[in-house]
């Protein structure tokens, strides 16, 4: 059995971890850490726990949470990882980290983006966690950078045309539209009911932090530089994230030669689903699961490929993608934990 902690654990991510690890069967939480809610029963914080769990979060240290632990997750805000993850790999544990602060291999990027980094030297170590394409290097990993919600669903949605050159990659835009809970728990203006609902709005337009991630992830794909138009939005509704990917085809394809392709890119993978021509992922499908749903469509009158991905952005966008690589770290069934049905309607 594994002993689990979760560091930072109060926020949407945190909690959600705890819904998958609680009926994951070779796993033991037996931390949860949170200055805030020290000693507070975490289903006073979240109902939803009531009767499935009597844990209460701690304010422990690195120390203490390592004494306790064979593996933790980072559920903290991006700058705060580097601070703790040294530690607990210098005391042996398998880390997860679900911030920004490995993600980048170029740590003049990330600094470009964030803030500077305190523990650089620790990138090169760090695997990108996206199983569908780093499988094997993240089995024999003990740092693993879980990826951003935004990059998961346009990189799965991207990775079978690059790798077969069909587009060109200067004609590539991201549209995306996600819940808000991507948005996390802390009170701003910004997530309040009447700045939201019934409303949808566009933000940080070609300036969100996870552009160099997913230029990053494209590139390697296709073996050269890429640099894409990435604009996200926000929508009322709790979560969910849905990309709208479009793209100039340079090879002469059919849509069903595309819907082929996809299909045998991602036939072995099981969290990734491909819609058969005509057919369109919506995140009500996906939501509460570790899906990432995609759907194409070809524009013959303009010669573009559309292609649409959807996911949950605290499941495959975060949770479930961690507790993902965590079962591939362990050498435990990629899928364990994992089963869950979409909550639809």
């Amino acid at each position: 059995m594994l002993k689990i902690g979760i560091y930072g654990a109060s926020g949407y991510t945190g909690q959600e971890l705890l819904k998958i690890l609680i009926r994951h069967t070779e796993a033991d939480v037996v931390a949860l850490t949170s200055r805030k809610f020290k000693g507070t029963p975490i289903s006073d914080i979240y109902p939803v726990f009531k009767g499935l769990t009597n844990k209460k979060y701690i304010d422990a240290s690195p120390e203490d949470v390592a004494s306790l632990c064979d593996v933790v997750f980072l559920a903290v805000p991006h700058g705060e990882a580097m601070e703790v993850a040294p530690f607990f790999l210098k005391e042996g544990k398998k880390v997860i980290d679900l911030s920004a602060d490995y993600r980048l291999r170029d740590v003049e990027i990330y600094e470009k983006w964030y803030k500077k980094h305190t523990s650089s030297e620790l990138i090169p170590r760090a695997v990108y966690g996206l199983p569908e394409l780093y499988r094997k290097d993240i089995i024999g990993a003990n740092l693993v950078a879980n990826p951003g919600c935004y990059p998961t669903g346009a990189i799965l949605g991207l990775a079978p045309v690059l790798k077969e050159k069909c587009i060109d990659i200067s004609s590539i835009i991201i549209d995306s539209k996600s819940g808000m809970s991507g948005a996390g728990r802390e009170l701003s203006i910004g997530s309040l009911f009447c700045e939201v609902n019934e409303g949808f709005k566009a933000y940080k337009i070609c300036a969100h932090r996870h552009i160099p991630e997913i230029e990053q992830e494209l590139g390697l794909l296709a073996g050269i530089d890429i640099t894409v138009s990435f604009v996200p939005h926000l929508i009322p509704a709790n979560r969910g994230i849905l990309s709208t990917i479009y793209a100039t085809l340079q090879k002469d394809v059919s849509a069903s030669d595309l819907v082929d392709l996809y299909k045998k890119f991602y036939k072995d993978e099981i969290f990734v689903r491909i819609y058969d021509e005509g057919t369109y992922p919506n995140i009500s499908s996906v939501r509460g699961s570790n899906y990432c749903d995609i759907g194409l469509a070809l524009d013959g009158r303009t010669g573009r490929v559309v292609i649409i991905a959807a996911i949950d952005n605290l499941i495959k966008g975060a949770a479930g993608q961690a507790v993902q690589n965590m079962n591939l770290m362990c050498g435990l069934p990629e899928d364990m934990g994992l089963n869950l049905v979409s909550l639809f309607p």
